[in-house]
């Protein structure tokens, strides 16, 4: 008589495209390099065009690969923002908590995604830089108080936790805020995202050329003209990630 227990049989692997966008600075690079390496690079230079990461999240039932485009926040490259979206089963919108205007943009772009992008798209709202916030500053809440000769105190809240909550609830988002530099609710995010995915929109990985970990930077030229993929890094891929 054997007792050998048969092996457990190896859980399915689906790809999702996820898209990140949002004003410039806000922290979208960073929360990727986060999710991705575990890493922080506090001088960080800005994407150009877009730069491309793979990273594994394992759910009980399912591996879940996201296929990463981190775009550029400058405006001079909104105008390629489609092409990185288009047919992406999830988006991370993200704004930064201590800068007002940047949750302004981020609305913008929640506002395209849902007029352009695939229908049923996942998209959380993510306020990061909470790092950066006031600790004796109520939490959840702005600061009272404007700014000496106009200028902007990062260590003061701009954006009220309530007031993201509550346009993230009225437009049927997942709603996060996060710190890249501690990994404050990073994987979190990533985490909510795959639970979120029906499976009907999940596809089945056909094992790309780029495993998990990999990262590639994308220029483009201004007008959008050029586009030129430089693979680098990433050549061993990683088992699964903090989720």
């Amino acid at each position: 008589m054997t007792d050998s227990a048969a092996p457990a049989a190896p859980k399915p692997s689906s790809s999702v495209k996820l898209v990140l966008l949002g004003e410039a600075a806000v922290g979208k690079s960073s929360l990727v390099l986060r999710f991705v390496n575990n890493e922080f690079q506090p001088n960080k230079e800005p994407t150009i065009g877009a730069a491309f990461l793979t990273q594994k999240c394992q759910l009980p039932n399912r591996t879940i690969k996201f296929e990463i485009w981190d775009t550029a926040g400058q405006e001079r490259f909104a105008s390629l923002a489609p092409m990185y979206y288009r047919n992406a089963q999830a988006a991370l919108v993200v704004y930064d908590v201590t800068k007002a205007s940047s949750i302004t943009k981020a609305k913008h772009w929640v506002a395209e995604l849902q007029r352009q992008a695939s229908p049923g798209i996942v998209i959380a709202f993510v306020g990061n830089k909470v790092d950066l916030c006031d600790d004796d500053a109520p939490e959840g809440e702005a600061a009272e108080g404007g700014e000496a000769e106009g200028e902007e105190d990062a260590t003061v809240r701009k954006v009220s936790f309530k007031e993201a909550k509550a346009y993230a609830e009225e437009e049927n988002l997942l709603f996060f805020e996060t710190s890249a530099k501690t990994g404050h609710n990073v994987s979190e995010v990533f985490t909510a995202i795959a639970n979120a995915i029906p499976e009907t929109s999940l596809k089945t990985s056909r094992g790309a050329a780029t495993g998990a970990g990999t990262q590639a930077a994308i220029s483009a030229g201004q007008d959008g003209s050029k586009v030129n993929l430089n693979a680098r890094g990433g050549d061993k891929p990683q088992e699964g990630c903090a989720c």
